[in-house]
Protein backbone atom coordinates (compact mmCIF):
# COMPACT_ATOMS: atom_id res chain seq x y z
CA UNK A 1 0.00 0.00 0.00
CA UNK A 2 1.43 3.34 -1.13
CA UNK A 3 -0.55 5.51 0.97
CA UNK A 4 -2.85 4.88 3.69
CA UNK A 5 -5.49 7.62 5.73
CA UNK A 6 -7.24 5.96 8.38
CA UNK A 7 -9.77 7.35 10.17
CA UNK A 8 -9.25 11.12 9.25
CA UNK A 9 -10.79 13.94 11.07
CA UNK A 10 -10.86 18.04 11.08
CA UNK A 11 -12.75 20.50 11.99
CA UNK A 12 -12.54 24.52 11.37
CA UNK A 13 -13.95 26.46 14.03
CA UNK A 14 -15.84 24.06 15.70
CA UNK A 15 -17.18 22.73 12.91
CA UNK A 16 -16.61 19.36 11.23
CA UNK A 17 -15.37 18.88 7.58
CA UNK A 18 -14.05 15.76 8.18
CA UNK A 19 -15.75 12.57 9.98
CA UNK A 20 -13.29 10.29 9.92
CA UNK A 21 -12.19 9.28 6.49
CA UNK A 22 -10.04 6.58 5.11
CA UNK A 23 -8.54 5.36 2.20
CA UNK A 24 -5.98 3.46 0.87
CA UNK A 25 -4.05 4.21 -2.77
CA UNK A 26 -2.12 1.69 -4.87
CA UNK A 27 1.23 2.25 -7.09
CA UNK A 28 -0.16 4.16 -10.16
CA UNK A 29 -3.72 4.29 -9.17
CA UNK A 30 -5.68 7.10 -10.16
CA UNK A 31 -7.98 8.12 -7.41
CA UNK A 32 -10.78 11.08 -7.88
CA UNK A 33 -12.65 12.84 -4.95
CA UNK A 34 -15.62 13.53 -6.17
CA UNK A 35 -18.50 15.42 -4.57
CA UNK A 36 -20.22 18.72 -4.39
CA UNK A 37 -18.64 22.28 -2.55
CA UNK A 38 -18.15 21.79 0.80
CA UNK A 39 -18.28 17.73 1.20
CA UNK A 40 -14.40 17.83 2.82
CA UNK A 41 -12.58 17.02 -0.53
CA UNK A 42 -10.02 19.69 -0.99
CA UNK A 43 -9.58 19.71 2.80
CA UNK A 44 -8.60 16.17 2.66
CA UNK A 45 -6.43 16.69 -0.45
CA UNK A 46 -4.80 19.62 1.88
CA UNK A 47 -3.99 17.33 4.13
CA UNK A 48 -2.57 14.91 2.13
CA UNK A 49 -0.47 17.65 0.54
CA UNK A 50 0.85 19.11 4.30
CA UNK A 51 -1.11 22.21 3.72
CA UNK A 52 -3.25 20.98 6.61
CA UNK A 53 -3.13 19.31 9.51
CA UNK A 54 -6.01 16.85 10.65
CA UNK A 55 -7.31 16.86 13.85
CA UNK A 56 -6.91 13.50 14.39
CA UNK A 57 -6.56 10.27 12.76
CA UNK A 58 -3.17 8.42 10.73
CA UNK A 59 -1.75 9.48 7.11
CA UNK A 60 1.25 6.76 6.19
CA UNK A 61 2.97 7.06 3.17
CA UNK A 62 4.70 3.53 2.62
CA UNK A 63 3.94 2.95 6.37
CA UNK A 64 6.04 6.27 7.18
CA UNK A 65 3.57 8.33 9.22
CA UNK A 66 3.16 11.50 7.11
CA UNK A 67 1.99 14.49 9.74
CA UNK A 68 5.33 15.64 10.96
CA UNK A 69 6.48 15.99 7.34
CA UNK A 70 6.47 19.17 5.79
CA UNK A 71 5.10 20.03 2.51
CA UNK A 72 8.47 20.73 0.85
CA UNK A 73 9.91 17.64 1.92
CA UNK A 74 6.91 14.71 0.94
CA UNK A 75 8.52 14.85 -2.64
CA UNK A 76 4.57 15.50 -3.59
CA UNK A 77 3.62 17.32 -7.24
CA UNK A 78 0.32 20.02 -6.72
CA UNK A 79 -1.78 21.15 -9.27
CA UNK A 80 -4.33 24.13 -8.44
CA UNK A 81 -7.36 25.38 -10.61
CA UNK A 82 -6.00 29.02 -10.89
CA UNK A 83 -1.98 27.44 -12.81
CA UNK A 84 -0.26 29.58 -9.97
CA UNK A 85 2.47 30.11 -12.62
CA UNK A 86 5.33 33.06 -12.79
CA UNK A 87 4.04 35.56 -14.91
CA UNK A 88 7.67 36.94 -15.35
CA UNK A 89 8.86 33.87 -16.59
CA UNK A 90 8.51 32.35 -19.81
CA UNK A 91 7.50 28.53 -19.66
CA UNK A 92 10.96 26.45 -19.07
CA UNK A 93 12.00 28.81 -16.62
CA UNK A 94 8.64 27.87 -14.73
CA UNK A 95 9.05 24.05 -15.02
CA UNK A 96 12.90 24.33 -14.34
CA UNK A 97 11.83 25.89 -10.51
CA UNK A 98 11.20 23.31 -8.66
CA UNK A 99 13.91 21.52 -10.65
CA UNK A 100 16.85 23.87 -9.50
CA UNK A 101 15.52 24.01 -5.95
CA UNK A 102 16.10 20.53 -5.92
CA UNK A 103 19.60 20.68 -7.25
CA UNK A 104 19.84 19.78 -10.47
CA UNK A 105 22.16 20.68 -13.03
CA UNK A 106 21.25 22.90 -16.55
CA UNK A 107 21.66 19.95 -19.22
CA UNK A 108 19.55 17.35 -16.82
CA UNK A 109 16.86 20.52 -16.40
CA UNK A 110 16.65 21.20 -20.21
CA UNK A 111 16.22 17.38 -20.60
CA UNK A 112 13.67 16.67 -17.83
CA UNK A 113 11.62 20.14 -19.37
CA UNK A 114 11.78 18.68 -23.26
CA UNK A 115 10.43 15.51 -21.64
CA UNK A 116 7.28 16.88 -19.74
CA UNK A 117 6.44 19.64 -22.64
CA UNK A 118 6.09 16.40 -25.51
CA UNK A 119 4.31 14.55 -22.83
CA UNK A 120 1.57 17.14 -21.94
CA UNK A 121 1.76 17.92 -25.72
CA UNK A 122 3.53 21.39 -25.80
CA UNK A 123 6.77 20.68 -27.32
CA UNK A 124 9.06 23.69 -28.82
CA UNK A 125 7.06 25.91 -25.94
CA UNK A 126 9.81 26.76 -23.60
CA UNK A 127 10.72 30.24 -24.53
CA UNK A 128 6.77 30.74 -24.81
CA UNK A 129 5.57 34.13 -22.40
CA UNK A 130 2.92 32.85 -20.14
CA UNK A 131 0.89 35.95 -21.18
CA UNK A 132 1.22 34.30 -25.19
CA UNK A 133 -0.77 31.12 -23.66
CA UNK A 134 -4.08 29.96 -23.88
CA UNK A 135 -5.77 28.78 -20.77
CA UNK A 136 -5.23 24.93 -21.28
CA UNK A 137 -2.00 25.76 -22.46
CA UNK A 138 -1.28 26.99 -19.25
CA UNK A 139 -3.05 23.97 -16.96
CA UNK A 140 -0.68 22.14 -19.25
CA UNK A 141 2.34 23.61 -18.09
CA UNK A 142 1.38 23.70 -15.03
CA UNK A 143 0.70 19.90 -14.70
CA UNK A 144 4.14 19.90 -16.99
CA UNK A 145 6.06 21.76 -13.76
CA UNK A 146 4.30 19.49 -11.07
CA UNK A 147 5.68 16.28 -13.12
CA UNK A 148 9.14 17.25 -13.59
CA UNK A 149 10.52 16.17 -10.33
CA UNK A 150 8.63 12.86 -10.66
CA UNK A 151 6.52 13.55 -7.72
CA UNK A 152 6.01 10.58 -5.28
CA UNK A 153 2.87 11.01 -5.19
CA UNK A 154 0.74 13.87 -7.69
CA UNK A 155 -2.40 15.84 -6.27
CA UNK A 156 -4.20 18.30 -8.49
CA UNK A 157 -7.71 20.48 -6.75
CA UNK A 158 -9.75 20.96 -9.56
CA UNK A 159 -7.47 21.16 -12.66
CA UNK A 160 -9.79 21.97 -15.23
CA UNK A 161 -12.69 23.71 -13.70
CA UNK A 162 -11.48 27.64 -14.62
CA UNK A 163 -11.39 26.49 -18.43
CA UNK A 164 -14.22 26.49 -20.39
CA UNK A 165 -16.37 23.60 -21.59
CA UNK A 166 -14.60 22.72 -25.00
CA UNK A 167 -11.16 23.25 -23.21
CA UNK A 168 -12.25 20.89 -20.23
CA UNK A 169 -13.92 18.34 -22.22
CA UNK A 170 -10.28 17.62 -24.30
CA UNK A 171 -7.76 18.43 -21.81
CA UNK A 172 -10.30 15.70 -19.69
CA UNK A 173 -9.71 13.31 -22.46
CA UNK A 174 -5.83 13.35 -22.24
CA UNK A 175 -5.34 14.04 -18.78
CA UNK A 176 -5.46 10.45 -18.09
CA UNK A 177 -3.01 9.30 -21.15
CA UNK A 178 -1.00 12.19 -19.98
CA UNK A 179 -0.69 10.66 -16.18
CA UNK A 180 -0.62 6.61 -17.66
CA UNK A 181 2.39 7.82 -19.83
CA UNK A 182 4.00 9.56 -16.95
CA UNK A 183 5.39 6.91 -15.49
CA UNK A 184 7.75 5.60 -18.22
CA UNK A 185 9.08 9.19 -19.12
CA UNK A 186 9.39 9.92 -15.49
CA UNK A 187 11.38 6.97 -14.14
CA UNK A 188 8.24 5.81 -12.47
CA UNK A 189 7.50 2.34 -13.49
CA UNK A 190 5.24 1.70 -11.17
CA UNK A 191 3.23 4.51 -12.93
CA UNK A 192 2.06 8.03 -11.91
CA UNK A 193 0.21 7.70 -8.62
CA UNK A 194 -2.38 10.40 -9.00
CA UNK A 195 -5.14 12.21 -6.65
CA UNK A 196 -7.44 15.07 -8.03
CA UNK A 197 -10.46 16.74 -6.54
CA UNK A 198 -13.27 17.40 -8.43
CA UNK A 199 -17.18 17.88 -8.46
CA UNK A 200 -17.66 16.93 -12.07
CA UNK A 201 -18.58 12.95 -12.32
CA UNK A 202 -17.91 13.10 -16.41
CA UNK A 203 -14.51 14.09 -15.31
CA UNK A 204 -13.84 11.79 -12.55
CA UNK A 205 -15.43 8.80 -14.72
CA UNK A 206 -12.97 9.55 -17.67
CA UNK A 207 -9.94 9.88 -16.02
CA UNK A 208 -9.85 8.00 -12.45
CA UNK A 209 -9.36 4.08 -12.12
CA UNK A 210 -11.14 4.64 -8.63
CA UNK A 211 -13.38 7.16 -7.65
CA UNK A 212 -14.74 7.75 -3.94
CA UNK A 213 -17.70 10.12 -3.72
CA UNK A 214 -18.27 12.38 -0.90
CA UNK A 215 -20.77 13.52 1.47
CA UNK A 216 -20.44 16.18 4.30
CA UNK A 217 -17.13 14.83 5.52
CA UNK A 218 -17.38 11.38 4.31
CA UNK A 219 -17.53 8.90 1.77
CA UNK A 220 -20.40 7.42 0.82
CA UNK A 221 -19.48 4.83 -2.04
CA UNK A 222 -16.28 3.95 -3.76
CA UNK A 223 -14.99 1.79 -7.03
CA UNK A 224 -14.41 1.88 -10.58
CA UNK A 225 -15.98 4.69 -12.71
CA UNK A 226 -18.21 1.54 -13.80
CA UNK A 227 -18.85 -0.28 -10.32
CA UNK A 228 -20.53 3.12 -9.55
CA UNK A 229 -22.49 3.86 -12.69
CA UNK A 230 -23.80 0.58 -12.77
CA UNK A 231 -25.06 -0.12 -8.96
CA UNK A 232 -24.97 3.24 -6.70
CA UNK A 233 -25.73 2.70 -3.18
CA UNK A 234 -27.70 5.46 -2.20
CA UNK A 235 -30.04 8.05 -3.17
CA UNK A 236 -27.55 11.16 -3.09
CA UNK A 237 -24.59 9.05 -5.00
CA UNK A 238 -27.41 8.21 -7.96
CA UNK A 239 -28.51 12.14 -8.08
CA UNK A 240 -25.46 13.18 -8.09
CA UNK A 241 -24.42 11.13 -10.82
CA UNK A 242 -27.04 12.72 -12.72
CA UNK A 243 -29.76 9.54 -12.20
CA UNK A 244 -32.88 11.76 -10.78
CA UNK A 245 -35.46 8.94 -12.14
CA UNK A 246 -35.98 7.68 -8.33
CA UNK A 247 -39.36 6.32 -7.45
CA UNK A 248 -40.20 5.84 -3.92
CA UNK A 249 -42.05 2.24 -3.90
CA UNK A 250 -43.18 -1.14 -2.27
CA UNK A 251 -42.27 -4.16 -3.10
CA UNK A 252 -45.45 -6.89 -4.07
CA UNK A 253 -43.95 -9.54 -5.59
CA UNK A 254 -40.57 -11.71 -5.55
CA UNK A 255 -41.48 -14.21 -8.45
CA UNK A 256 -41.69 -12.40 -10.88
CA UNK A 257 -40.03 -9.33 -8.85
CA UNK A 258 -42.32 -6.50 -8.67
CA UNK A 259 -42.28 -2.87 -6.80
CA UNK A 260 -45.65 -0.67 -7.02
CA UNK A 261 -45.27 3.01 -7.04
CA UNK A 262 -47.27 5.94 -7.64
CA UNK A 263 -46.27 5.62 -11.41
CA UNK A 264 -47.18 2.33 -11.44
CA UNK A 265 -45.68 -1.61 -11.27
CA UNK A 266 -42.66 -2.39 -12.38
CA UNK A 267 -40.88 -5.64 -13.11
CA UNK A 268 -37.28 -5.41 -11.62
CA UNK A 269 -34.19 -8.46 -11.50
CA UNK A 270 -34.63 -10.82 -9.15
CA UNK A 271 -33.98 -9.92 -5.66
CA UNK A 272 -34.11 -11.57 -2.44
CA UNK A 273 -36.21 -8.77 -0.36
CA UNK A 274 -39.55 -9.37 1.22
CA UNK A 275 -42.88 -8.32 0.31
CA UNK A 276 -43.68 -5.34 1.41
CA UNK A 277 -40.40 -3.66 1.99
CA UNK A 278 -40.29 -0.34 0.83
CA UNK A 279 -37.19 0.74 -1.20
CA UNK A 280 -36.19 3.47 -3.46
CA UNK A 281 -36.57 2.51 -7.51
CA UNK A 282 -33.82 3.92 -9.98
CA UNK A 283 -34.84 4.02 -13.31
CA UNK A 284 -31.33 4.34 -15.26
CA UNK A 285 -30.56 7.15 -18.29
CA UNK A 286 -30.70 4.16 -20.83
CA UNK A 287 -33.80 2.07 -19.17
CA UNK A 288 -36.49 2.94 -21.68
CA UNK A 289 -36.93 2.84 -25.51
CA UNK A 290 -39.91 3.23 -27.71
CA UNK A 291 -39.78 -0.15 -29.36
CA UNK A 292 -42.36 -2.33 -28.62
CA UNK A 293 -40.64 -5.74 -26.82
CA UNK A 294 -42.40 -8.75 -27.58
CA UNK A 295 -41.39 -12.14 -25.87
CA UNK A 296 -39.88 -10.20 -23.32
CA UNK A 297 -40.88 -8.93 -19.72
CA UNK A 298 -40.75 -5.47 -19.99
CA UNK A 299 -42.75 -2.99 -17.69
CA UNK A 300 -44.89 -0.71 -19.93
CA UNK A 301 -45.14 3.34 -18.56
CA UNK A 302 -47.91 5.81 -20.50
CA UNK A 303 -46.08 8.94 -20.60
CA UNK A 304 -46.29 12.08 -22.87
CA UNK A 305 -42.81 13.58 -24.07
CA UNK A 306 -42.27 17.19 -22.86
CA UNK A 307 -39.24 18.46 -24.41
CA UNK A 308 -36.11 16.67 -25.87
CA UNK A 309 -32.45 18.26 -25.40
CA UNK A 310 -29.82 16.93 -28.29
CA UNK A 311 -26.44 16.11 -26.84
CA UNK A 312 -24.56 15.24 -29.46
CA UNK A 313 -23.88 11.38 -29.28
CA UNK A 314 -27.51 10.92 -27.62
CA UNK A 315 -30.69 12.55 -26.95
CA UNK A 316 -31.88 14.07 -23.34
CA UNK A 317 -35.63 13.31 -23.77
CA UNK A 318 -38.00 14.09 -20.47
CA UNK A 319 -41.42 12.73 -19.93
CA UNK A 320 -44.36 13.63 -18.07
CA UNK A 321 -46.01 10.80 -16.19
CA UNK A 322 -50.06 11.92 -15.11
CA UNK A 323 -50.73 10.63 -11.87
CA UNK A 324 -53.92 11.72 -11.71
CA UNK A 325 -55.81 14.65 -9.38
CA UNK A 326 -53.51 17.32 -11.43
CA UNK A 327 -50.39 15.61 -10.31
CA UNK A 328 -47.59 14.61 -12.32
CA UNK A 329 -43.73 13.44 -12.17
CA UNK A 330 -41.27 13.67 -14.62
CA UNK A 331 -39.09 11.83 -15.46
CA UNK A 332 -35.62 11.50 -17.93
CA UNK A 333 -34.33 8.69 -20.34
CA UNK A 334 -30.98 8.86 -23.05
CA UNK A 335 -31.84 7.31 -26.61
CA UNK A 336 -29.53 7.34 -29.41
CA UNK A 337 -29.24 10.39 -31.78
CA UNK A 338 -30.42 7.85 -34.42
CA UNK A 339 -33.48 7.27 -32.78
CA UNK A 340 -36.97 9.36 -34.28
CA UNK A 341 -38.91 10.71 -31.45
CA UNK A 342 -42.31 12.27 -31.70
CA UNK A 343 -42.51 15.65 -31.50
CA UNK A 344 -43.40 17.57 -27.96
CA UNK A 345 -46.48 16.95 -26.36
CA UNK A 346 -47.05 13.53 -28.08
CA UNK A 347 -48.37 10.32 -26.15
CA UNK A 348 -45.77 7.46 -26.03
CA UNK A 349 -45.92 4.06 -24.27
CA UNK A 350 -42.08 3.72 -22.55
CA UNK A 351 -40.64 0.00 -22.42
CA UNK A 352 -38.51 -0.51 -19.36
CA UNK A 353 -35.71 -2.72 -19.26
CA UNK A 354 -35.94 -4.82 -15.73
CA UNK A 355 -32.10 -4.94 -15.91
CA UNK A 356 -31.73 -1.50 -16.00
CA UNK A 357 -34.20 -0.91 -12.78
CA UNK A 358 -31.94 -1.10 -9.78
CA UNK A 359 -33.69 -0.55 -5.49
CA UNK A 360 -31.86 1.55 -3.76
CA UNK A 361 -32.29 0.89 -0.11
CA UNK A 362 -32.73 4.06 1.57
Amino acid sequence: MLLNLHQVVKSFNNQPVLRGVSLQVESGEIIALLGPSGCGKTTLLRIIAGLEEPNSGGLLYKGQELVEIPVHQRGFGLVFQDYALFPHKHVAGNIEFGLRMLGWDEKTRAVRVSQVLELVGLSGFQKREIHELSGGEQQRVALARSLAPSPRVLLLDEPMGSLDRALRERLMRELRTILKEAGGVLDRPEGITAIFVTHDQEEAFAVADRILVMNAGLIEQEGTPSELYGNPKNVFVARFLGMDNLLEGEIVSREPSKVKTKAGEFLIFPISLEVGQRVILLLRPEAATLSTRTGEDYSEIVAVLSEVSFRGRYQDATFRVDLGEDKHISLKFDFDTDVLLPPSGAEVTLYLDPESIKILLD
